[in-house]
């Protein structure tokens, strides 16, 4: 009887949770077996979740994506290897990626550069241009598109 109880409590707890904001299932499940909830409930919990649409991996991917790229000024390479860790499927995190203009992306890949030249001291232009390299790639831009800009070259 007491499990059934710890059930129902876990299962509300989850619900005023993804009610809140959006979580995607492993964090859901990470949160469920703190709570004492084993594997096989932590399933259940889930699907129910999912069923209801409290848990929905592609609003949370959209969600995810616009935050990171618009307030931590992240690149696609960092956004995908940061939902890759949450466990969300390649071919949604690739949907979400694609909801980013590629204008927009490069606007905010070559303000962000800009800015951070403001701070950086360099010896000469090639030591310059691998710091921003080194900054860029560490922001999750894509080294092609790094290269190009830092060469003047622009599509």
């Amino acid at each position: 009887m007491k499990e059934n109880e710890l059930f129902k409590a876990s299962l509300n707890r989850a619900m005023a949770l993804c009610a809140g904001r959006e979580y995607s299932s492993a964090e859901i499940m990470n949160k469920l077996s703190s709570w004492g909830i084993n594997d096989r409930d932590g399933t259940e919990i889930i699907g129910l979740l999912k069923k209801d649409n409290f848990i929905n991996e592609e609003r949370y991917a959209l969600a995810f994506v616009r935050d990171k790229f618009r307030y931590n000024k992240w690149g696609k390479l960092k956004i995908s290897a940061q939902l890759k860790s949450k466990g969300i499927p390649g071919e949604t995190i690739s949907k979400a990626l694609n909801t980013i203009d590629n204008e927009t992306y490069k606007k905010q890949m070559g303000k962000l550069l800009a800015e951070h030249r403001r701070s950086v001291k360099a010896k000469n232009d090639y030591d310059l241009k691998a710091k921003l390299l080194r900054y860029g790639l560490s922001k999750g831009f894509e080294s092609n598109l790094l290269y190009d800009l830092l060469n003047g070259i622009d599509e």
